[in-house]
């Protein structure tokens, strides 16, 4: 798994289930909120600040995710992608990348045929059934309790960029 991780240069997320844990909280004025994770978060800037993009593709539409992602200066967004291969196969002819250069988090059926496609698939712990035989690795943790950070901690440890991100963290 490590020379599949070391090839990565892009992490794509989708978000309800994944840098979110599903739920979508609308109140009585039809405002909607959902929960992140600060710890996603943290892993998301230190694969930024590691050299490895991140990119969002989801089959919904929300100004909070919109929010999220100008928050932590993710720049390729995709909203109400219900067919993601044809964002997917945009961001490759935009970056240049191939598909073994890429890494997808998905956690259900519509997120499949990216899974399919990436040189690293990952899955969190409660994704649907369907989506955990197809991925390389599923998370310890649950979609938006701290699945993302898992995988990008793997992904900077395996490219032996984490004691250089992390060391200024124990530093005197």
């Amino acid at each position: 798994m490590d020379k599949q991780l070391q090839k990565i240069k892009l992490l794509i997320l989708d978000v309800d289930g994944v840098m979110t844990d599903g739920r979508i909280i609308f109140d009585s004025n039809g405002v909607e909120s959902k929960f992140f994770n600060v710890k996603d978060g943290h892993g998301i800037k230190m694969l930024q600040r590691g050299g490895i993009e991140v990119a969002i593709i989801s089959g919904r539409e929300s100004q909070v995710v919109t929010n999220r992602a100008a928050e932590l200066a993710i720049k390729i967004v995709y909203q109400k992608s219900l067919d993601k291969l044809t964002p997917y196969s945009r961001i490759l002819a935009e970056t240049g990348l191939a598909d073994d250069e890429v890494a997808f988090i998905g956690d259900d059926l519509i997120d499949i045929p990216v899974l399919k496609r990436v040189g690293f698939a990952a899955a969190p712990c409660d994704a649907v059934a369907e989506v955990l035989p197809l991925v390389h690795y599923v998370t310890s943790k649950s979609g938006g309790w701290g699945a993302v950070r898992e995988v990008s901690d793997m992904l900077l440890k395996a490219q032996g960029k984490w004691a250089e991100l992390t060391d200024r963290y124990f530093a005197k």
